[in-house]
């Protein structure tokens, strides 16, 4: 019987997508945050990973390592989207992700900027994010 440790290696080091997937269900966020920075993870674990809760601060940490992720595509950022824009609303501050959204070019300034008008959002948060967009190329 594998041991969350041995999820945890898998996480890490697997390359097939179809391993990868059936990761993307196990319990531990541990593995979901390993999985997210794991180049090899499939658009579509990465799209589901998106709506996994556990606490505030693993919520905000994994949508960030999300929002970074090489392979994530424009379904995926826009599910990140709507989870950071949640996060938001609730009154949460998941500014890291945000920050990371607004260097993806995947999305429209437009798409990122309202996250700067939802009631987490603080000033410097919608400072720092004018100041990201506008180093667009």
């Amino acid at each position: 019987m594998p041991t969350p440790a041995d999820y945890l290696a898998l996480a890490h080091t697997e390359k097939d997508s179809v391993v990868l997937q059936r990761l993307a269900q196990c319990p531990y966020p541990f593995v979901w945050q390993a999985l997210a920075t794991n180049p090899h993870t499939p658009p579509v674990a990465l799209q589901e990973l998106s709506t996994v809760r556990d606490g505030v601060w693993n919520d905000n940490r994994l949508l960030c390592l999300l929002a970074k992720h090489p392979g994530a595509n424009p379904v995926v950022l826009r599910a990140v989207l709507g989870a950071v824009a949640a996060k938001l609303e609730e009154g949460e501050r998941p500014y890291a992700a945000v920050l990371a959204l607004a260097d993806r070019l995947e999305l429209e300034a437009d798409e990122v900027r309202k996250l700067g008008n939802l009631r987490g959002a603080s000033a410097r948060l919608r400072h720092l994010l004018r100041l990201r967009l506008s180093l667009r190329t």
